[in-house]
């Protein structure tokens, strides 16, 4: 029963796991996609050189600040879902052990027969 649980939950886990990738792809092609749109925006405006080079850096900026808010954000998911790999592995390591309890427990027994 306990192992079946895990494999429920190890299932479970695995489509989240799918939901969050494609999630964060999406995240990732949107804020690409704004990226270009706005370098595109600001290089086809009818504006002077000053303004363009100034908000191109400003652009830049921008898209700097975003990228280390994605990777922080990764960085915590990333760190969340080792601790909930190391827990998963304990409880395998835990069913593990017990399994082997069970079979040492089963081996007396059928001896007594």
């Amino acid at each position: 029963m306990i192992i079946k649980d895990l494999i429920e939950q190890s299932k479970k886990k695995a489509k989240v796991e799918a939901a969050k990738k494609t999630a964060k792809d999406v995240a990732i092609g949107a804020s690409i996609g704004a990226a270009v749109g706005v370098a595109a925006g600001t290089l086809l405006a009818p504006k002077s050189g000053k303004e363009t080079r100034e908000d191109i850096a400003k652009s830049a900026k921008q898209a700097a600040e975003n990228v280390k808010e994605k990777v922080e954000e990764v960085k915590i998911k990333a760190k969340e879902e080792y601790a909930d790999m190391k827990e998963f592995k304990n409880k395998v390591e835990d069913v593990k052990t017990q399994a082997k309890k069970d079979v040492a427990d089963i081996k007396e027994e059928a001896k007594s027969y």
